[in-house]
């Protein structure tokens, strides 16, 4: 696994995201190579998490083109990777791992 996707997933685990999946787009018709997902707690957590995750990219040298971020649901777009940071509600609603697990390479 890429480094920079094993400190992202260790980062998240350690701040209590949960049910945390990495997707392989590699070669599949998608707009990222890798797609991390991970559950947060509550609102204040998403946005905890999002702002601990930016700070800690930058840290690595990683480059971040765009956040989009709400109580439910964030993206942090890396270029070639995509971090989905999604309220269990929203998880369960748009069921993204059903989607990218019929298109992604398995891990």
């Amino acid at each position: 696994m890429n480094p920079v996707i094993e400190k992202i997933v260790t980062l998240l685990d350690e701040k209590k995201a949960e049910n945390i999946q990495v997707f392989d787009m590699q070669g599949k018709d998608y707009i990222v190579d890798n797609v991390i997902i991970a559950t947060t707690l509550n609102p204040k957590h998403g946005l905890s998490l999002t702002d601990y995750i930016k700070k800690e990219i930058k840290k690595m040298g990683e480059s971040i083109l765009e956040i989009e971020e709400s109580d439910e649901w964030s993206v942090i777009d890396l270029g070639d990777l995509l971090i989905h940071l999604i309220s269990p509600e929203y998880r369960s609603k748009y069921n993204l791992e059903e989607f990218l697990s019929s298109r992604s390479n398995p891990l």
